[in-house]
């Protein structure tokens, strides 16, 4: 197996146990990110310009681009 960043794994996990039906599916995939990139608890009582549009994007991105290669790798 794959070790994969837990943000990532995180988000695989979501995709593999996510009810079989795209629109769900899609739904908690994207969950699963935000919940990642930004979790809830650090949301709490903290500055609303912390987090960057630029820095949201590059972390659903590095999370994206991990599992493009997870699947990559599992074609060879």
């Amino acid at each position: 197996m794959t070790n994969l960043s837990p943000a990532a794994q995180a988000v695989l996990d979501a995709y593999q146990f996510a009810p079989i039906e795209d629109h769900l599916t899609a739904a908690v995939v994207l969950q699963a990110a935000a919940d990642q990139v930004v979790p809830y608890d650090d949301l709490k009582g903290s500055d609303p310009d912390a987090w960057t549009r630029d820095d949201i994007r590059r972390e659903l991105l590095a999370i994206a681009a991990e599992l493009e290669q997870l699947n990559e790798r599992a074609k060879t």
